[in-house]
This record gives structure tokens, C-alpha cells and sequence, in this order.
């Protein structure tokens, strides 16, 4: 999505829920998007944002973070039993994470997994589920090619 439409995009949503938009709003929404890479924690949030806006503060920075989870702008993602939360743009349940615990990257995947397990969980429970958050944690291809010593594609 190029700027203009990501900027629109996001004017929009935030009208429609009856917000206008801040500075600070824009800030945030700019840091999530930083390199696409998402996955941020808040003090990252933070300083992406006082990079772009000098001035914006950690309690605004929340603030905004719980407006875009409300409008289904941002979602928050506990990636590591016990760490801290991470925040990215929203994205479909189908995305579902794929955590590298030897380098710490993070990846989309897309696939029928999740759609599996809402199926599972209504037809064999009765259990209809609202969000579904899964992170798979292994080694990214990359971390796992220095393992067995090896470059992808080839021997070293």
C-alpha cells in the first residue's frame, strides 16, 4: 500500500469510529510501519514516535495504541512467554507468526491453519473464537542453515 492510501486508509477508520487525526496519532501509526517490519514493543513505539514528533510521551503513545486496537488498526502480540507485548498493524487472523528463537525475526505466514482450528473449536466444542493469536517459535532458514553449517543453496 503506498503512503497516500495507507495515510487514507487510516483517516478513514479513524473518522468512522468519530476520532480525528493527531500528530501523535500519525506518529504511531508511522512507527508501526517503519521498514514493514512491525513486532515492536512500546519503549520501541515510543521512540519511533518521539523520532517523528518530538514530544509525544509514553501515556499518549498507550493511548493510542488502545484507540487502534478498539478500531482494528493495531494488534497487540505476545510472541515470548513472559516478554514483553509487541505491537503491529493489523493483520488477519490468518497470519499467523513464526518466531526465530535464535535470531529473534519475526514472520507472517499464511495459511488454512487458524481457519482449522476455528472449524475444530465449533464444531467440536461449541467454542466460537473471537481472535485467534499464533505464534510458532523454531528457527528461521536462515539460523538454521548456520546450524547445519551450510548457505542456503550450497555448502560453505
Amino acid at each position: 500500500m503506498d503512503d497516500d492510501a495507507d495515510a487514507r486508509e487510516l483517516i478513514a477508520t479513524l473518522r468512522a469510529g468519530g476520532h480525528r487525526l493527531t500528530g501523535p496519532r500519525r506518529a504511531v501509526w508511522a512507527a508501526l510501519a517503519v521498514d514493514g517490519d512491525g513486532h515492536l514493543t512500546v519503549d520501541e513505539v515510543v521512540a519511533r514516535s518521539q523520532d517523528a514528533r518530538p514530544g509525544v510521551d509514553r501515556a499518549t503513545v498507550y493511548r493510542v495504541l488502545a484507540l487502534f486496537e478498539e478500531l482494528g488498526l493495531a494488534r497487540p502480540s505476545q510472541l515470548d512467554a513472559g516478554g514483553p507485548v509487541h505491537w503491529e498493524r493489523a493483520h488477519p487472523d490468518e497470519h499467523f507468526h513464526l518466531r526465530c528463537t535464535r535470531c529473534g525475526s519475526v514472520e507472517h505466514h499464511v495459511g488454512t491453519l487458524v481457519a482449522t482450528i476455528r472449524e475444530h473449536l465449533d464444531d467440536g466444542h461449541g467454542f466460537r473464537a473471537d481472535t485467534v493469536e499464533l505464534t510458532v517459535h523454531g528457527h528461521c532458514a536462515t539460523c538454521r542453515d548456520d546450524e547445519r553449517g551450510t548457505v542456503r543453496g550450497g555448502v560453505r
